[in-house]
């Protein structure tokens, strides 16, 4: 799926996004619910408003998720159990959502690296964030 040098990538940037973890999980978290109106269902009881404070907690959250996952990708399913566990049976959330989500992470990251959204890196970020939502997704087969 990915080589050393697209994991030791993606660990690198992803630690690089934390500081902005809020900012950047909050834009695509927005852009799902804009383009698909359908995934806001599961977040009628908060206000996801565009810098709403709920909007920026839980865009924070999931990207912390997301680094913490590609420090040691090898480990993904160990490292995201409870996440899977949790969205799949007490949230009970459709995991089409996440794929969704991941596509509109990459444009998130693309406007806020700007040029350093390399062709590379946008392949490798591609790949892991399918594989992150294919691992979250996998408590519902």
């Amino acid at each position: 799926m990915l080589s050393e040098k697209e994991r030791k990538l993606l660990a690198e940037t992803w630690d690089t996004l934390t500081p902005v973890a809020e900012y950047i999980g909050s834009d695509a978290l927005l852009r799902m619910f804009t383009n698909f109106p359908g995934s806001k269902t599961y977040f009628s009881h908060l206000n996801i408003s565009a810098g709403s404070p709920h909007l920026f907690s839980h865009g924070k959250k999931i990207v912390l998720a997301i680094a913490e996952g590609a420090r040691d990708i090898s480990q993904l399913t160990i490292t995201l159990a409870p996440l899977q566990t949790y969205h799949a049976y007490v949230l009970r959330i459709d995991p089409s959502n996440f794929k969704l989500f991941s596509h509109c992470m990459l444009i998130s990251l693309a406007c806020h690296m700007g040029e350093d959204f390399t062709p590379v890196l946008h392949a490798a970020m591609d790949k892991y964030l399918s594989a992150f939502a294919a691992v979250l997704a996998e408590k519902y087969r």
